[in-house]
């Protein structure tokens, strides 16, 4: 007997059942439902590790360059700021140490947390009194990267920051058993002076200034001169966006700002998406001020990687010669600024699915962002709203750019302390913006809600960067950074440390979003280390193992702050280009982590040829 077939009517059936069960299934695993799940977990892990599971801490040492100043007061720098010494113990009466440490209980705190010791020793055969800075630090092993983890977890699965980063906060905050999240952890953390400075120059100046720029057209009117006698199409945009980027070799925020805002009218004009621009912004950044070095960085790391008995490593004069000799050394940097070079020229050969859909979408149907995307520049900045009446002129945009460069570049170059007053530079750009608008006939309420549009405009990117840079401190305090660095062990062969210093500082870079919060947790732990094993495994040339190792260092940190979504570098390159934040994140993972791999291979080589 033959088979009867089933008839159409419970095809349908079968057909609504399994669509059925398929929305099911999609309810079930949707994003939201999933990250609402794993934040609960989270919360609920990061109370129990708080309360039962016992840190492990150690000593952190710095070497402080102490001087008398001109009151015959005995100071020392510390991020261009003069401190007094105050109490010093000596080397053998300091409280802080290994042995008083490894007594404390569960939930038990040291009653010093940080103190200045103070010790004679022989360099090179004759005694040098030597100032350090031993503080007490903690970790609770792999939990310690739970904080970090579950903001960028989220921000991956809901592609909305502001709770990402939110969770990721209260989930350390419930870690150190500061349970008062405002009093404890937010107010500390938004009160402290670089997070009013934050606020100042990316809520009010810099949006203020992107908002006047927006009212008088002037933006709009620059892109039009520049188009008319320079930029010929996306790719001589996109080359001077490169070229911004190197003249602006000071790096970090204050680079990404300045380009960001420059170029996007001109690249916006010329259909470069905006994942292109926060690419080559962002890229351009911290990796090229890695390699022209003539900036703030070297004081800061130079008091971070003194290792006692070591020679060239002895003064501040001998760190600074160490750190320019390291230079060349710098592959990530070079690879990274020379990779967006060749996105500039449309000849780039790694960038990924996702980058060149981006491409084409721009190129093509002059879309300058993903359908879905959310870009942080919000869309009173992304038109103009010049009054009836009003004539743009491209000096309105050049003038107060020009006061704006030639204030950072001369602060930097001949102030004391060598860094850019970016206050003063968007204060004045923004000032003389309002006074030529003024002078020209704009009406003052025209201004003022110019003005007020520019501030709306940035106010969720402003946010989003003052809880990027909190869950960066909670992360450092849980002590994610510190565990990673204590994995390594002085049984590594040598040429393998390079890579994995590298490995190590892009962990705890992404992790927590900061190059510098990086450089003062693996320096001082990495540059003993490599000189342990170079001394126990007999390298002939040791000097040359350790600048590789302080330039794996140096770029590992520069890679992973400048991929991380919870890095200030990478929210204010979306945040300037117009970018969504997520899309910048993922578009440039690919050619930024075929860079470091190509970096990895040259440090490796190096040491294994030369060291």
């Amino acid at each position: 007997m033959a088979k009867q077939k089933p008839d159409g009517h419970h095809g349908d059936i079968d057909e609504t059942m399994t669509k059925a069960k398929a929305t099911a299934l999609w309810r079930l695993f949707h994003p939201s439902r999933t990250a609402l799940a794993v934040t609960v977990a989270a919360l609920v892990a990061a109370v129990m590790v708080g309360l039962y599971v016992t840190p492990t801490w150690s000593v952190q040492r710095t070497a402080l360059d102490v001087y008398s100043n001109d009151d015959g007061e005995l100071v020392y720098t510390v991020r261009e700021k003069e401190t007094k010494l105050g109490e010093v113990a000596k080397a053998g009466e300091a409280q802080l140490t290994e042995g008083y440490l490894a007594r404390l209980g569960p939930g038990e705190l040291p009653e010093v947390s940080q103190e200045v010791v103070v010790d004679d020793r022989l360099v090179d055969g004759e005694s040098v009194t030597v100032y350090e800075q031993v503080t007490a630090a903690r970790h609770w092993g792999l939990w310690s990267l739970l904080p970090a983890a579950i903001a960028i977890a989220l921000c991956l699965m809901t592609k909305e920051p502001l709770t990402s980063l939110f969770g990721g906060i209260v989930v350390g905050a419930l870690m150190l058993q500061k349970y008062d999240l405002t009093g404890a952890v937010l107010v500390p953390s938004m009160a402290t002076e670089s997070a009013a400075g934050v606020l100042i120059l990316y809520l009010w100046l810099l949006g203020g200034l992107m908002g006047i720029w927006s009212r008088t057209g002037a933006a709009q009117a620059f892109a039009q001169w520049m188009t008319k006698h320079f930029v010929r199409g996306p790719r001589s945009a996109k080359l001077v966006a490169w070229g911004l980027g190197v003249i602006f070799f000071q790096g970090g925020t204050v680079s990404t700002v300045l380009v960001g805002t420059t170029v996007k009218p001109i690249a916006d004009q010329q259909k470069v998406s905006h994942e292109e621009l926060s690419y080559i912004v962002d890229s351009t950044a911290s990796p090229i001020a890695s390699v022209i070095a003539f900036n703030a960085w070297p004081a800061y790391v130079q008091a971070l990687i003194y290792v006692p008995g070591v020679a060239f490593l002895a003064t501040e004069s001998d760190r600074l010669k160490f750190f320019f000799m390291s230079v060349p050394f710098s592959f990530y940097g070079i690879f990274a600024v020379t990779g967006t070079l060749l996105l500039a020229l449309d000849k780039a050969p790694l960038l990924g699915s996702r980058f060149r859909k981006a491409i084409r979408r721009s190129r093509e149907t002059g879309e300058l962002d993903a359908p879905d995307a959310t870009p942080l520049s919000a869309k009173e900045l992304q038109a103009s709203h010049v009054p009836d009446g009003y004539t743009p002129r491209v000096a309105e945009f050049f003038l107060p750019l020009a006061v704006l460069i030639g204030i950072a570049v001369g602060t930097f170059m001949f102030m004391e302390g060598g860094s850019p007053n970016v206050h003063w530079a968007f204060g004045a750009a923004l000032l003389l913006s309002a006074l030529m608008a003024l002078w020209r006939g704009m009406k003052l309420v025209d201004l003022v809600e110019g003005l007020g549009e520019g501030l709306k405009g940035v106010v969720v990117a402003s946010v989003i960067l003052m809880l990027a840079i909190t869950l960066g401190s909670v992360s450092k305090q849980a002590g994610g950074g510190l565990y990673l660095v204590d994995q390594l062990g002085d049984s590594l062969p040598y040429w393998a440390v390079p890579v994995t210093l590298q490995v190590l500082t892009m962990i705890i870079a992404f992790s927590t979003g900061t190059s510098w919060g990086t450089y003062a947790v693996a320096f001082p732990l990495g540059m003993p280390l490599a000189w342990a094993i170079a001394q126990s495994q007999g390298l002939e040339h040791p000097m040359l193992f350790m600048m590789v190792c302080f330039a794996t260092i140096l770029n590992g940190s520069v890679y992973g702050d400048q991929c991380s979504p919870i890095s200030d570098t990478t929210v204010l390159s979306a945040m300037t280009t117009g970018s969504d934040l997520m899309d910048h994140v993922k578009t440039q993972l690919i050619p930024a982590t075929a860079a470091s791999v190509l970096a990895g291979v040259c440090w490796t080589l190096t040491v294994v040829l030369f060291a």
